[in-house]
């Protein structure tokens, strides 16, 4: 399964699901957020296993607790919300403020929502860059490859499927993420070039303000 069927497919669709119910937030609002955080969480990761410690701590939360059974199990994503919170907490450090409230400018989600949402997707991510481990056999020194892969392949289905709105999002978000090597700062390539914020600003209106515009019918 790629990052594309994940989030398009039926996981993706139930935790907008739930995040609906539970917020009230519209269904396409939550899906357009998840295309852009999911690629925003894996960059971070991938960054953090450039480190080896790091890495080998990814790998062992991997191996036990994210076998990908979250996939195929929708009760556990509320059920996992909390543990979502604490691996935020971690992926993000620092900036996890600064992200919350770039992905709330650029979503018209409020910030007191785009927390508990993203800690909703964080066991889905991590499940299924556990069931990819798994079926690549790699371990600690082959999670940067692992990551970096998710996002590229990713990225050339989306911009080659670009036929909805979504796809436009995600193609536009994985261009920026696996352009990131040389910055090295996740937040700046995915949040500044692509959705206008941070410190690389698009001139215009394009970005994902535009497409966000065309999925929601405006902000």
């Amino acid at each position: 399964m790629s990052l594309i069927d994940l989030l398009t497919g039926n996981t993706g669709n139930q935790v907008a699901e739930q995040a609906e119910n539970k917020f009230g937030i519209s269904k396409n609002q939550v899906i357009a957020l998840l295309a852009v955080a999911t690629p925003l969480i894996i960059s971070y990761l991938r960054n953090k296993s450039q480190d080896a410690k790091e890495a080998e701590a990814l790998n062992n939360a991997l191996d036990k607790d994210h076998n990908g059974s979250i996939l195929n199990d929708a009760s556990q994503i509320e059920a996992r919300q909390a543990e979502g919170g604490s691996i935020l907490d971690h992926i993000f450090g620092g900036q996890k403020s600064t992200v919350e409230n770039q992905l709330s400018q650029n979503t018209g989600i409020s910030i007191d929502k785009i927390g508990p949402i993203l800690a909703m997707l964080a066991p889905v991510v991590m499940g299924y860059i556990g069931q990819q481990k798994q079926q690549s056999n790699v371990g600690a020194g082959g999670l940067g490859d692992l990551l970096g892969g998710i996002l590229g392949n990713a990225s050339s289905q989306a911009q080659a499927q670009q036929s909805n709105p979504l796809n436009d999002i995600l193609g536009s978000v994985l261009g920026g993420g696996t352009q990131s090597q040389s910055s090295g700062n996740p937040l700046n390539d995915i949040l500044g070039s692509v959705l206008g914020g941070g410190g690389n600003q698009q001139q215009g209106g394009g970005g994902l303000g535009s497409i966000l515009g065309n999925i929601l019918g405006g902000k």
